[in-house]
């Protein structure tokens, strides 16, 4: 008998698989996702491409009356076209000429103020609205180096100026016990990804019921097998080429990032040192239990329907808890160490989201591992029971959309 079973399940699978595969609209949404992956890759090309690659980050400095003193000098003689700094003495023309062919992307003028006996900063930019405010630290870079050069002159000595000036080392030190690591971008990428997985992949459950409904074709699966059967098959089949097109999704764009960002950009953004086997196994975890939990809350509410146009609104509450669920884990990211990150771990419409980045930042235990994932088990297992129930006895109804009430009393019926 288990053995029919499996075979019925395996048979509602792959029938299930082939009817997506081969829809017309899924290759083409697929296609059109996978060229976009692509296209996103490569926008800081075109942007290089349409500023024909002769825009520059570096910036010009003239420093006319030498007031920054051997500082400005050791520039000029050592650093003149080194790194994003040029130092030198140019004419007000040369230095018009060099913004506007795109040599420099600004330039500091530094002369004598005459009414305050101080300095005079003088920012040229090639357009005052799209380009970037002065620079803070360079100002103050500039403000330091005057002032040394200033004690310079009245004839301080070296260590007598860096005790003015001392030598700043920064540490970042945190008051909790719980230290908290990982790339915070890869994390919101990846509940991102999650999120959209789980959520349109569930999504297709319901539709697919609700379009064989329409087409009869459900009465020929329920006089084959049982409902039961047809749940989870469908379940499982639309999850499988759910995760074949994530993979898919995957391998492109990182064939895409590697291919077309630059290194430096790709070591800074996708910083993967956090991500190890074990991630990866409660990434998977995650998303087959939490794609299970809301595909067959899905696959309930595609049972309740008979017509494709009301698909949309039988499905909102479950959408709306979803994006609970998802903004609950995003938003409490700006606590991780907090009980409310860690309710939004344990609490089953919220787990998915977050507790793979609990366990990416290195602050998730084992038991709250084992806790959430025996609580996703748990409501999966309440949910399929209640979804099948349900379908069962409101599979065959083609009538006009059920209300709460009726669902109640669907699922009371033997």
């Amino acid at each position: 008998m288990k053995s029919n079973n499996f075979h019925d399940i395996l048979t509602v699978i792959k029938f299930t698989m082939r009817d997506i595969l081969s829809r017309k609209s899924f290759r083409i949404s697929t296609i059109i996702i996978v060229v976009l992956i692509v296209l996103g890759f490569n926008i800081p090309n075109f942007i290089n491409n349409i500023s024909d690659g002769d825009f520059s980050d570096k910036v010009l400095f003239v420093d006319r009356d030498h007031l920054l003193g051997e500082i400005s000098t050791d520039y000029e003689q050592n650093q003149q076209a080194e790194g994003s700094q040029i130092w030198g003495q140019f004419t007000d023309d040369e230095i018009k000429k060099q913004i506007l062919d795109d040599d420099v992307s600004a330039a500091w003028v530094i002369t004598k103020d005459s009414r305050t006996n101080g300095i005079s900063l003088q920012y040229i930019v090639k357009n005052r609205v799209t380009a970037p405010s002065p620079s803070n630290e360079t100002i103050l870079f500039i403000q330091e180096a005057y002032a040394v050069a200033q004690l310079q002159y009245q004839g301080f000595s070296e260590k007598e100026i860096q005790k003015v000036f001392p030598t700043v080392s920064v540490s970042v030190e945190q008051t909790e016990t719980q230290e908290v690591g990982g790339n915070i971008f890869v994390m919101m990428m990846l509940s991102c990804v999650l999120f959209f997985a789980i959520y349109f992949c569930a999504y297709q459950v319901s539709s697919s019921i609700t379009i064989e409904k329409t087409s009869k074709i459900m009465e020929t699966l329920v006089t084959s097998t049982s409902p039961r059967t047809i749940v989870l098959g469908k379940t499982i089949g639309i999850g499988l080429v759910g995760l074949m097109q994530i993979v898919l999704f995957a391998i492109v764009a990182i064939i895409s990032a590697y291919s077309f960002l630059d290194s430096a950009l790709l070591n800074n953004l996708f910083d993967l040192s956090s991500f190890t086997p074990y991630l990866a196994v409660i990434m998977i975890v995650y998303f087959i239990l939490g794609y299970f939990a809301y595909a067959l809350m899905y696959a309930l509410t595609g049972s309740t329907v008979s017509k494709p146009e009301d698909i949309q609104s039988a499905n909102t509450p479950i959408a709306i808890i979803t994006m609970i669920g998802f903004y609950l884990a995003y938003f409490t990211l700006t606590n991780p160490t907090g009980d409310l990150n860690l309710f939004a771990a344990l609490l089953p419409i919220s787990s998915p989201f977050c507790m793979p980045l609990r366990v990416m930042m290195g602050i998730a235990s084992g038991w709250e591992v084992l806790l959430s994932i025996a609580i996703l088990i748990v409501t999966c297992a309440i949910i399929a029971h209640v979804a099948i129930k349900i379908y069962s006895n409101a599979i065959l109804n083609y009538g006009a959309k059920m209300s709460f009430k009726d669902i109640i009393k669907t699922y009371k019926e033997k």
